[in-house]
């Protein structure tokens, strides 16, 4: 059953964990083939982790385009925080969701409980300034759209997480690709759930090396590109 929250909604997807469908797009933020594999195979496991093994660091940062729900934030924050690794993130989200929202999908179920109450704490403070989620993990929002985002900071990862670009695609364009890329260091991986020939053929002319990965569930392929040194 839905839980209609304004026009928004809570529906449960293929693996049992829960996402939003927003009417007003046209579209659920995670996966309807399941919200939680999605997340955790394209941006923790093929994002994040990839990252780690090729750099054993104690110290990473995420840049996050589409903060949406906060689920890839939340896996990610209760990975490193359980790998002792300093985790400095990053959210651009132009229409965040209010708190009642959020802490109705479920996702304490997938991370310590001590960081999903911080998380439920410090969500509001965060797009007023950085919030210390725990000892290990610092994360912001801004509240923005992505041409007009600006940091003085550089990034390991990048997670790409727009909505489609059936429904956005202002989103996957060139020069909203360049705009979120600039602030990824060489030797940085952008991943994201999709892979058109479009994006192959953007990624390359932005200094990327690009590799077709696996998909999540419900999708063959996924893109994961490195900027080259």
């Amino acid at each position: 059953m839905n839980t209609k929250m304004n026009d928004l909604s809570i529906v449960a997807t293929a693996d049992g964990s829960k996402t939003i469908f927003n009417p007003d797009v046209g579209e659920h933020y995670h996966s309807k083939h399941g919200a939680l594999q999605e997340s955790k195979h394209v941006f923790l496991e093929s994002g994040l982790n990839f990252f780690l093994q090729q750099h054993p660091v104690r110290q990473v940062s995420v840049l996050e385009v589409g903060f949406g729900t906060g689920l890839n934030f939340l896996l990610s924050a209760d990975h490193c925080s359980r790998m002792y690794i300093r985790l400095q993130y990053t959210g651009i989200e132009a229409f965040p969701l209010y708190e009642n929202t959020i802490f109705q999908t479920g996702y304490e179920q997938y991370v310590q409980a001590e960081l999903w109450n911080s998380f439920q704490n410090c969500y509001r403070q965060s797009f007023a300034a950085p919030a210390d989620l725990n000892e290990f993990c610092n994360f912001r929002i801004d509240q923005c759209k992505l041409l007009e985002f600006h940091s003085d900071q550089s990034y390991d990862v990048l997670y790409f997480d727009a909505f489609a670009a059936v429904h956005q695609p202002e989103m996957w364009s060139a020069e909203s690709l360049e705009k979120c890329t600039r602030y990824l260091k060489p030797g940085g991986v952008f991943v994201t759930y999709a892979i058109t020939g479009n994006l192959k053929r953007t990624m390359k002319s932005l200094n990327f090396e690009i590799e077709k990965a696996p998909g999540a569930p419900g999708k063959r392929e996924m893109l994961r590109a490195v900027k080259k040194l």
